[in-house]
């Protein structure tokens, strides 16, 4: 005598199938984000009345050391990233629990991704412009 439900056996998934994955890929993501939030906090701060110039070059600075490493660039970079992730988990969560229909949680999740992928590659396109321009 089986313990699983008919639904499980055909499926082959159980109610906790992803859900722990998405659990824990949405608090590695968050607790990456703190220190990463600060830092960008701190960075636009700091840069608050610069000019055009001041700003491109906050980004596009390098570590002295035989090779140049422009640290504010990575960091932006991971913050875009990270925070685009998490936005995704975050986003998908809200489909799941309140889209019904699977038509349309299939689209917005397609929408969503979509989306997010643009963002994040234009972001990061700018990102590598200004690093190569400055």
């Amino acid at each position: 005598m089986s313990m699983e439900t008919p639904l499980h056996r055909v499926q082959g998934l159980g109610a906790s199938h992803s859900g722990v994955k998405h659990f824990w890929r949405q608090r590695m993501t968050a607790a990456a984000l703190v220190p990463l939030s600060i830092w960008f906090a701190w960075a636009v701060l700091g840069l608050v009345g610069a000019g055009e110039a001041q700003v491109l070059g906050f980004i596009a600075r390098s570590l002295n050391g035989p090779v140049a490493i422009p640290l504010n660039a990575i960091l932006l970079g991971a913050f875009i990233v990270i925070l685009l992730y998490h936005m995704v988990l975050g986003l998908q969560m809200v489909v799941d629990d309140y889209v019904h229909h699977n038509g349309g949680k299939i689209f917005l999740m397609l929408f969503i991704r979509a989306g997010t992928f643009a963002v994040g590659a234009v972001s990061l396109y700018a990102l590598l412009t200004i690093c190569r321009t400055v």
